[in-house]
């Protein structure tokens, strides 16, 4: 059997080992519950040889939708000891399964519409269409700040630990009350590929503010101790508002709710050039309070090319990091600025490449006529895979894999591309 049959094989393995019965788990141990970005990805690689089950999690995760609209980050369906922060520490969220108080970067309407093509694929997206038009509508709402959708947790951009976020995590103050706490993702992997403690107290402190408010979302954005605007949101659901209006006009939505999305768009686009950062010549984040910007390059600038946005120039400029960083590192694409002085290869969001992300930078390069850096992206992360197996994370500088193993996204994304041919009709 070749390598890529037996990885392949290895691959759906890896998923159903994560299968909780309808929703999958990142991986056992450091991650026991359903997350929001991870189970899209899961969607797109289980799409490849089960589209019944795809469906199942998608419309899972779904459940866990907030009244407002809001789908959170974690869904809690039990409380396992093995993790923390769990529901006892977010208090009394407003979904109807037990939550975190914020959401992750919504990928779900890209993926959804990626993987309901075929016969069936207007009745599936029209049976989740509302749901995602709503999740939209919540991040319009009750996430904008200055003109663009921002976020108010480092856990909500998906990208924990990145350097990014060190300028709102420096001008905050640990909670003097914050609640004593025992951390649980230290004892289930290297504690030097985690965030470090004094993060972890502001990460909770956030939590304890948002808890203390009742998790009202436009209080939390308004008054809480963080808030930045994220390329990563940023990109990632201006991509997903051009999905979702697509599927709109193909379900044959109302004029009035083909307007909204419109308008979105076009607050999306106008928004760019607020995370532009001139002297880095890139997109990058910014602290919406201050207004300072970060200073290194992340691997979600390059998401300008999936979210189909940006100025020709500004394009070109990141392309030219892209091209500087590949002649850094031997795995593209680092989450984190080679060059930078708090660039380290295998800490989490302080270096090591992530599959999801290598994912919608190739997608979004090949989409825009870049083809050459796409392929090497798509090469970079298969190679890793093929000489270490299925990590979350893996060292850009060796490939070795990083912080979990046996993990579902990675999973997916191998099929994905590797299957990509019999997503034609699939659903």
């Amino acid at each position: 059997m070749s390598q890529k049959l037996s990885l392949q094989q290895t691959a759906i393995n890896t998923l159903n080992l994560n299968d909780r019965g309808g929703f999958t788990i990142p991986t056992a141990g450091l991650y026991p519950y359903q997350w929001n970005w991870d189970s899209a990805f899961v969607a797109l690689g289980i799409a490849t040889y089960d589209m019944d089950r795809a469906w199942r999690e998608i419309t899972t995760l779904i459940e866990g939708q907030w009244p407002d609209g809001m789908i959170p980050s974690i869904i809690f369906r039990d409380d396992n000891p093995d993790y923390f922060p769990g529901p006892s520490r977010w208090g009394k969220t407003h979904g109807a399964i037990p939550s975190t108080g914020v959401s992750q970067p919504p990928v779900l309407a890209t993926v959804v519409r990626q993987i309901t093509q075929g016969s069936k694929g207007i009745a599936r997206r029209a049976e989740v269409f509302d749901a995602i038009f709503a999740w939209h509508k919540w991040f319009h709402d009750a996430r904008t700040a200055s003109g663009i959708v921002a976020t108010v947790h480092p856990w909500e951009t998906g990208r924990d630990n990145c350097p990014e976020w060190n300028i709102g995590l420096d001008l905050m103050e640990v909670a003097p009350d914050l609640p004593p706490y025992t951390r649980m993702d230290n004892k289930h992997v290297n504690p030097h590929h985690r965030p470090t403690q004094e993060q972890y107290d502001k990460y909770l402190t956030i939590v304890h503010f948002g808890d203390g408010i009742g998790w009202d979302q436009r209080r939390l954005t308004n008054e809480g101790p963080f808030l930045m605007a994220d390329p990563n949101i940023h990109f990632v659901l201006l991509r997903a508002d051009k999905d979702l209006l697509a599927m709109a006009e193909e379900i044959g939505e109302p004029v009035e709710t083909c307007e909204q999305i419109r308008a979105w768009i076009a607050k999306g686009e106008a928004a760019t050039d607020y995370i532009w950062n001139e002297e880095l010549g890139a997109f990058s984040a910014r602290d919406i309070r201050t207004g300072k910007f970060s200073d290194g390059f992340s691997n979600c600038s390059a998401l300008c090319f999936y979210a189909d946005t940006g100025t020709k120039e500004q394009r070109a400029r990141v392309l030219a990091h892209l091209q500087r960083v590949e002649n850094k590192v031997s795995y593209m694409l680092p989450s984190w600025d080679p060059d930078a002085p708090d660039f380290e290869p295998q800490r989490y969001w302080c270096g090591p490449m992530w599959p999801q992300m290598n994912y919608m930078t190739a997608l979004g390069l090949e989409e825009q006529s870049e083809p050459e850096m796409a392929r090497t992206i798509r090469d970079a992360l298969n190679n890793a895979i093929e000489k270490s197996g299925f990590w979350e994370c893996f060292d850009p500088l060796t490939g070795e894999g990083c912080v979990g193993a046996n993990f579902s996204w990675t999973a997916a994304v191998w099929l994905s591309w590797q299957n990509a041919t019999k997503l034609s009709g699939a659903a």
